[in-house]
């Protein structure tokens, strides 16, 4: 099983893992031994620290100041992390919204907070579009 398929299963909650588009990435090859190679990109799933250390200096993004930008619009995120649809994306053409990045960790079930918690454990996902939206989604990790 890949560290992306735990992560998406709920069994890696203290890693974070994120997505970088290949055009986004300089040095694509230099991930070949960290990343999975996905469709049109790379997803890395890493220690909570080091990867938001790894996440920061591959996009030149802090990713909590990501998710602070991020919440307040909502957007769909692919549930396999790879990729989003913009939330913008019906006011231009479809080439101006290629997902670049998503960021993304897990929070355990937690029924004393309620809501979402309750229910199971939680993934928040932030993505970031080429046209330079930033936006936000959350579910439940499927059983």
């Amino acid at each position: 099983m890949s560290k992306r398929t735990e992560f998406l299963a709920g069994e890696r909650p203290e890693d974070v893992l994120f997505y970088l588009q290949e055009d986004a990435v300089s040095n694509p090859g230099a991930l070949a031994e960290y990343a999975e190679r996905v469709e049109d990109g790379h997803v890395l799933v890493l220690p909570g620290d080091d990867g938001r250390s790894a996440f920061q200096s591959a996009t030149g993004i802090d990713p909590m100041g990501l998710a602070q930008a991020a919440m307040g619009t909502e957007g769909t995120i692919h549930d396999d992390l790879t990729g989003a649809v913009c939330p913008v994306a019906d006011e231009e053409p479809e080439e101006n919204h290629t997902t670049k990045f998503v960021f993304a960790f897990a929070e355990e079930q937690n029924e004393e907070v309620g809501g979402l918690y309750a229910e199971g454990d939680v993934v928040h996902a932030y993505a970031v579009c080429a046209c330079g939206e930033r936006y936000s989604d959350k579910w439940v990790v499927e059983e």
